[in-house]
C-alpha cells in the first residue's frame, strides 16, 4: 500500500541534549506536528534492525517493518548544524544509503507505525515465552503496562519520548528478575560508515560542552571505539634510531 502523502519531501532535524535527533521543520506542516517529533538516525535504525532479526524465527513480517517508516537521507548540513534531510524512495530495509527513519504516525492508533509496534510486541512475547521458563506465560498486557509506566514518567517530567526509546523498550524487554544471553552481547547502535560518522561528528561538535548531556548507548559505543584507537596508538612505537645507527656501523 503506497504512502498516503506526497507533500512529505524534506525535513530539518536538530541534535537534542539527549543525543537524539528531533524534527524542527517539515515540508508538510498541515499533517505533521513537529512538537516533540523525533526521527531515528542511521546508527539507531541499524541497532533496531539487529534487535528485530531474532524475531524472524517467530513470524516477523518485513512488509510491516518497511511500511512503518519514511526514508530520508542527508542533503546538507546548515551553519547552525541543523541537518536537511531529503525524502528518498529506496527501500528502508535494502537501501545502500544511510537512512534516517521517520515513523508514519499520521494515524497514531491504526496507522503503519502502530501496526509495527503491535507486531514486534507480539513477537517479543513469543520469543520470551520460548526462551525463558516462566511459571506462567508472559502476556502482551504485562509488557505494554511497563512501557506505559515509563512513558508516563517521561510525560510527568516534561520529557518527550523518542521513537528509538519506544521501539528498543519493546525489543529489549525482559521481565525483572530474568535475563537473556543475547541482551548481554548487544552493546548499542554502531555504524561502519566513516563518511556518516564524520558528518554527525561535525554536528556533535557544535553542542555546548558546558551543558550536561546524558549520552545514550550510541554515544557510549563511539567512546569505546575511541578508547581502543588511543590504546593502539600508545602501544605502537617508532623504531629505535640508535639501533639503526649501530647496524650501519
Amino acid at each position: 500500500m503506497p504512502k498516503p502523502t506526497t507533500k512529505l519531501t524534506w525535513c530539518k532535524a536538530r541534535l537534542g541534549e539527549d543525543m537524539n535527533w528531533w524534527i524542527k521543520e517539515i515540508s508538510d506542516p498541515v499533517h505533521w506536528d513537529v512538537d516533540g517529533l523525533g526521527i531515528i538516525d542511521p546508527r539507531q535504525f541499524q541497532h533496531i534492525m539487529e534487535l528485530v532479526e531474532p524475531l524472524t524465527d517467530y513470524g516477523l513480517q518485513t512488509d510491516i517493518v518497511e511500511e512503518a517508516f519514511y526514508s530520508f537521507g542527508i542533503d546538507e548540513i546548515e551553519e547552525d548544524k541543523t541537518i536537511v534531510l531529503k525524502r528518498i524512495k529506496d527501500s528502508i530495509l535494502d537501501s545502500d544509503e544511510q537512512i534516517f527513519a521517520l515513523p508514519d504516525v499520521l494515524d497514531e492508533e491504526k496507522g503503519p507505525y502502530a501496526d509495527f509496534l503491535d507486531h514486534i510486541t507480539k513477537l517479543r512475547i513469543k520469543l520470551l515465552n520460548d526462551l525463558i521458563d516462566f511459571s506462567k506465560n508472559l502476556t502482551i498486557e504485562e509488557l505494554e503496562e511497563e512501557i506505559r509506566e515509563a512513558q508516563n514518567e517521561d510525560y510527568i517530567e516534561g520529557r518527550s519520548s523518542h521513537f528509538f526509546t519506544e521501539i528498543t523498550a519493546i525489543l529489549e524487554y525482559v521481565p525483572e528478575g530474568f535475563e537473556l544471553d543475547e541482551d548481554e552481547e548487544s552493546s548499542g547502535p554502531k555504524s561502519e560508515d566513516e563518511e556518516l560518522e564524520k558528518d554527525l561528528a561535525d554536528v556533535d561538535a557544535d553542542v555546548d560542552t558546558d551543558e550536561k548531556i546524558e549520552a545514550d548507548e550510541t554515544m557510549k559505543w563511539d567512546e569505546e571505539e575511541e578508547e581502543e584507537d588511543q590504546n593502539y596508538e600508545e602501544t605502537t612505537a617508532p623504531p629505535d634510531e640508535t639501533v639503526e645507527e649501530d647496524d650501519k656501523k
